[in-house]
């Protein structure tokens, strides 16, 4: 499935913490179907990333719990 006009126009986010900063940030959008695009902003000429909603979900409760921290 081709969704490159979605991702082109899809309404992009970052944490406010990071939306001062020139790059290091990762920016999700919600799409269509329940689907969300991730991208990096150091590397915007790259596809974005597309997961399930219940991927994302998972993730951001991984995230929230610590799962990730190194």
């Amino acid at each position: 499935m081709d969704m490159s006009d979605e991702l082109k126009s899809a309404a992009w986010r970052k944490a406010t913490k990071s939306a001062s900063n020139q790059g290091d940030c990762l920016e999700v959008a919600p799409l269509s179907g329940g689907r969300v695009g991730l991208r990096d902003t150091e590397a915007p000429e790259r596809a974005p990333f597309v997961v399930s909603a219940s991927v994302w979900d998972a993730f951001v409760d991984g995230a929230k719990k610590g799962e990730f921290d190194f």
